[in-house]
């Protein structure tokens, strides 16, 4: 197992991609810290998960948008465990509406959950990241925030912050030995993104994925597992797209062929 004696911390881990994340994470040998906000019993059924397995972790709540609590998550997890070597920012939230009927509220609250939540984490590791000069950071973006959609301009916009974080965070941090990068996962089936997923409005956007289906949150955990490993020591600043080739695409439409 490739992280054996690595802690990893992954915020919004409670379900979807983040418990996913989780138990990839465990599964390869990492003690996890598992974040949540309001999901304490799904994030301690994920922890019992990882122990049943024969993995360690523990269940940490903080709301990651505020950043006194971000850092004493992170205080808190360093005492648990006695170090951190892993950052995956995860917890997201959505609060879709045409620009038109837009509250100020409604992007303001998923720009302080998805970027800000980012930001307060990524602070919060720096001093011992930068003391042990030993950190990974990977972020959960979206392929929202490289490409538009109706009804998603917030979260695309806490998106497109975060990918453009990334590449400045990866150029400012890699002479401490920091590497950060991102995945963009396309549409994945998860309460995120409930009425997307299902229905008319599916099969519609599966016709626009070359590989004609969703992805599957073990794939986009596959990918952070991937990035938070030693086979991806030399890239930092990278957004990598997990997408089915969606953003490989010109255009919306199909050829003759």
């Amino acid at each position: 197992m490739k992280l054996t004696e690595r802690v990893a911390l992954v915020t919004g881990a409670s379900r979807g991609i983040g418990r996913s994340t989780a138990l990839a994470l465990a599964a390869d040998g990492a003690t996890v810290a598992v974040n949540y906000r309001a999901g304490k019993d799904s994030a301690h059924e994920v922890v019992e998960a990882i122990e049943a397995a024969g993995g360690r972790a523990a269940a940490f709540a903080a709301d990651v948008s505020v950043y006194e609590e971000a850092r004493g998550l992170v205080q808190e997890v360093i005492e648990a465990f006695g170090d951190l070597h892993i950052l995956v920012n995860n917890a997201g939230i959505a609060k879709d509406a045409l620009i038109y009927h837009m509250e100020p509220e409604d992007w303001l609250d998923v720009m302080k959950v998805n970027f800000g939540g980012t930001f307060n984490c990524t602070k919060s590791v720096l001093e011992h990241f930068m003391v042990t000069r030993d950190g990974v950071i990977v972020n959960v973006s979206s392929v929202m925030g490289e490409r538009g959609w109706t009804g998603e301009s917030n979260y695309a916009a806490s998106k497109g912050a975060i990918d453009a974080f990334t590449r400045a965070s990866a150029v400012e941090l890699a002479r401490f030995g920091i590497r950060v990068n991102a995945v963009l996962p396309g549409f994945v089936p998860t309460d995120l993104v409930a009425g997307l997923s299902e229905g008319e409005a599916a099969k519609h956007m599966k016709r626009q994925i070359p590989m004609r289906r969703f992805a599957m949150v073990e794939e986009v955990a596959g990918a952070i597992r991937f990035l938070s490993g030693p086979e991806s020591n030399y890239l930092t600043g990278v957004l990598l797209n997990v997408d089915g080739g969606g953003m490989a695409g010109l255009g919306l439409g199909r050829s003759k062929w």
